[in-house]
């Protein structure tokens, strides 16, 4: 689980499908109310109050984003202003829960030749396609309009040379840099074979 502070009221937590295995629940399991979600929802709130020292009480929004094979991301949103008229019970938290999802695959790598590699190794699994960035010392790959089967063989590949990103496409494309509009595997094997 990685937690990350984007403003004064809003955290952001990933939560890889691991983290998810580990503790019992799957992704489905948000849509129920089950003791093993609440249970790792508290968990999560009360480590993001203990490293971002934030008093969460009162009423949060919680938009969740699935990331196809990678995990999920929580967006929670803690609401500043508490009405006159509102009850509050000691530990009590009112949860508004919104689910998206994101279809693509985004994926990071710490060295140019970590894509190099990983576009042979698509190549051979007949997965093509993809937009690269870079930003911060870092490139991005996003693998998108992948039919399922092939959304999941192309992230147990993309496993091998990178990590799961935390970031959203949205993010990366507004900061990072495009080296590569659509068709990255096969631009890079064309220059780099």
């Amino acid at each position: 689980m990685r937690l990350e502070r984007l403003t004064a009221n809003k955290i952001k937590i990933f939560l890889t499908s691991d983290d998810l295995f580990d503790r019992g629940l799957s992704k489905e399991d948000i849509w129920k109310d089950s003791i093993k979600w609440n249970q790792l929802f508290h968990d999560m709130l009360e480590e993001a109050s203990e490293e971002f020292d934030v008093d969460i009480q009162g009423s949060v929004a919680v938009e969740v984003f699935s990331l196809q094979a990678q995990g999920m991301i929580l967006i929670i949103t803690v609401d500043d202003v508490i009405e006159d008229d509102e009850i509050l019970y000691d530990g009590f938290i009112e949860m508004q829960v919104r689910v998206e999802g994101y279809e693509d695959l985004l994926y990071e790598f710490d060295e140019f030749e970590d894509i190099i590699s990983l576009a042979k190794r698509l190549s051979t699994v007949s997965i093509f396609g993809g937009s690269l960035y870079v930003w911060n010392n870092r490139y991005y790959l996003i693998m998108d309009n992948l039919e399922s089967e092939k959304n999941i063989k192309a992230a147990c590949v993309l496993s091998e040379f990178g990590n799961a990103s935390i970031l959203s496409p949205y993010v990366l494309a507004e900061y990072g840099k495009r080296i590569i509009e659509q068709q990255a595997v096969e631009t890079i094997l064309h220059f780099f074979k």
